[in-house]
């Protein structure tokens, strides 16, 4: 996978897009800050239910404010809905039915059956439903698939840990941090799903504040995934095992280092084995956030499916749903 061309800062349309942002929280300012510095698109709103958030990120941006999506659905071409999640469904099917292209935040509903009605709205009126997944544009992510070490994976470790932090409460753990790494396992594997066994407890909220799943594929890949949002320093790694290579990546310090089998022999402690490299990718830095943005705003002028699509964030939210379902049935065995 060869970087695409919404890395570019070029702008070769004939007529600029008009984007919004619907939820002007912490994420939303940063969506809206990337549409007004993006070639070729025009900001043309900002929503937030509330009053005062909507009218400080507005004129820190220089654009219109909005209290009600309702009033800007004909002066746009694609929004960014980073609302809390029950909204998601509600706000994402009006701006779909509108004629509207969407680019969603994580997870893409609440519920499955949710997502699949999104789906069909999206394909019906042939529009981008793209999820925000922000993981997959990731340097060492893009790096990592342009290197095609990755073949078929015996076995994933995943830590997701994190410090307190006093947002994204709507939802537990599974949701908010976890589900970054099951969209990229799910991606890393092309294998079905056949298992999932998972426990987790609450901590400091009425959620789930910590997790760990362990997921088993059809074709004998097992992976063990952790999250926590209750821990005292962030680790954000993964780590992939397969016959002939070990991949370690470190999304914090973007670094990846590779231990590959290669042809050959060395000595080992007197013995010959087969040979091993020690290689470390070479990673390209850029914003990661307005990569996906420039995506999906590629993927609206073109009209080409996004990078991650509905039906990615429909996959993930059913094996995170399992998941908390698991805790759920192991919480009340035990």
């Amino acid at each position: 996978m060869s970087l695409p061309p919404y890395f570019s800062t070029t702008y070769a349309g004939d007529k600029p897009l008009r984007a919004a942002v619907i939820g002007a929280g912490y994420l939303g300012r940063f969506h809206a800050m990337k549409y007004a510095m993006i070639p070729g698109v025009d900001l043309v709103g900002i929503v937030d239910a509330s009053h005062d958030r909507v009218t400080s990120v507005s004129e820190e941006l220089g654009v219109k404010g909005y209290t009600d999506y309702n009033d800007l659905l004909d002066s746009v071409d694609l929004v960014t809905i980073s609302t809390p999640t029950p909204s998601h469904y509600r706000i994402t099917e009006t701006c779909l039915n509108a004629g509207i292209h969407v680019l969603v935040e994580k997870p893409i509903t609440v519920t499955v059956e949710e997502a699949d009605e999104l789906i069909d709205i999206a394909d019906r009126m042939n529009l981008v439903l793209q999820v925000g997944h922000l993981k997959r544009f990731h340097p060492a992510v893009v790096a990592l698939r342009n290197s095609e070490v990755i073949k078929q994976p015996l076995f994933i470790e995943s830590q997701r840990l994190a410090p307190f932090k006093s947002r994204a409460l709507d939802v537990d753990v599974v949701l908010d941090l976890m589900i970054h790494d099951v969209d990229l396992i799910l991606s890393f594997v092309n294998s079905e799903l056949v298992d999932i066994d998972a426990i987790g407890g609450k901590v400091v909220t009425k959620f789930t504040d910590i997790a760990n799943t362990r997921l088993k594929f059809a074709n004998g890949c097992v992976a063990n995934v952790t999250a926590s949002r209750v821990a005292g320093d962030s680790t954000r790694r993964i780590q992939i095992f397969q016959d002939d290579a070990f991949v370690s990546l470190d999304f914090i310090n973007s670094d990846i280092k590779i231990m590959q089998r290669t042809s050959g022999e060395m000595e080992l402690d007197g013995i010959n084995v087969p040979a091993i490299k020690k290689t470390d990718i070479p990673i390209k830095k850029y914003d990661t956030l307005e990569a996906e943005i420039r995506s999906f705003c590629e993927s609206v002028r073109q009209g080409t499916p996004p990078l991650v699509s509905g039906r990615d964030g429909r996959k993930a939210l059913a094996v995170v749903t399992k998941i908390r379902e698991s805790i759920a049935n192991n919480l009340g065995a035990s």
